[in-house]
């Protein structure tokens, strides 16, 4: 089941597989932390000789989103039926699912969260078959909201174009317009584009065969590389969210970055620029590279990435 796969219009939240909104029996009110700023941990100090602080880093601690005023409708015959699903929707589990939220003419946003709170009353509800005041609380460890789509690009080695064949025999169908120069070559050139207002984790993927993959962010010079062979079959998964390497998605090989490279958490795609009252996407430009001699045609980097909000 796809994240959001539920969500058709605006008031439509999903956790999972539930749907709660319009067209379902579970309405609600008001959401808070949605479009909240998560808390903040400041590292400021305050100066010890002047007045002020020296400003130091902010970071977001986890998201918390809360669903209130929810109201329960059915039939007084299936209302059981009915809180029984929201309850088996919002159980207690160990891996974060997706929560989706429409809210606007902007469309749906995806965090992965937890449901840590449920409150359904029990009153004369029950006997109506309509139950108020209810609420839901999840928890979010990473903060940001997402795009629903996943962005991809791909690039392979550097490679030159092969040109026109001079050796073929001269005659009228050998000049035939126009001339084919044949495939073009690879640059080793991708670019990634965050729409959103916070900085983008990507996930990279470097496929053999291949020595000493790098992926280069062009404009800052920022580097990852990883000293080590790949065959063929190989992947090597670098989740710059989670700050971690996987050789075919089990053996660690974070050990193994070269000394050039920077610490895979700092490896983001910057954020979108406020340009009047717009939100201007922000591209960053990045290039494939590999040890010298390392040019099979067959080694590629993709690149996968949502765009991420505060």
């Amino acid at each position: 089941m796809a994240a959001g796969d539920r969500v058709t219009r605006p008031g439509h939240i999903q956790y999972g597989p539930l749907l709660l909104g319009p067209g379902t029996p579970y309405r609600w009110k008001t959401l808070t932390g949605w479009e909240e700023l998560p808390g903040l941990d400041s590292g400021t100090v305050a100066r010890s000789d002047a007045h002020g602080a020296f400003p130091g880093r902010l970071l977001a601690q986890a998201r918390t989103i809360g669903l209130d005023n929810l109201m329960v409708r059915a039939p007084r015959a299936r209302l059981g039926a009915v809180v029984g699903a929201l309850n088996a929707g919002t159980q207690i589990v160990e891996d974060e699912r997706p929560l989706v939220v429409w809210l606007d003419e902007r469309g749906p946003l995806l965090t992965y969260a937890r449901a840590v709170r449920r409150i359904i009353p029990t009153g004369i509800g029950y006997r109506t078959g309509s139950i108020q005041d209810g609420a839901v609380e999840w928890e979010a460890t990473d903060p940001r909201r997402y795009a629903l789509a996943e962005q991809v690009a791909t690039a392979r080695l550097p490679a030159p174009e092969p040109g026109l064949d001079w050796n073929t025999v001269p005659g009228p169908e050998s000049l035939a317009w126009p001339l084919t120069f044949g495939e073009p070559g690879s640059t080793g050139a991708l670019s990634a584009t965050n729409a959103g207002d916070a900085p983008a984790h990507p996930v990279i993927e470097f496929r053999g065969p291949v020595e000493r993959p790098s992926l280069t962010k062009t404009g800052t010079g920022e580097v990852l590389e990883y000293d080590l062979p790949l065959a063929a079959s190989d992947v090597l998964t670098v989740d710059t969210g989670a700050g971690t390497v996987l050789l075919n998605g089990t053996a660690s090989r974070i050990g193994q970055v070269s000394n050039r490279s920077v610490p895979e958490r700092t490896f983001t795609l910057a954020p979108g620029e406020l340009v009047g009252d717009v939100l201007v996407p922000t591209t960053t430009p990045l290039i494939f590279r590999a040890a010298p001699g390392s040019t099979d045609p067959a080694a590629s980097v993709t690149v996968r990435w949502r765009s991420a909000y505060w």
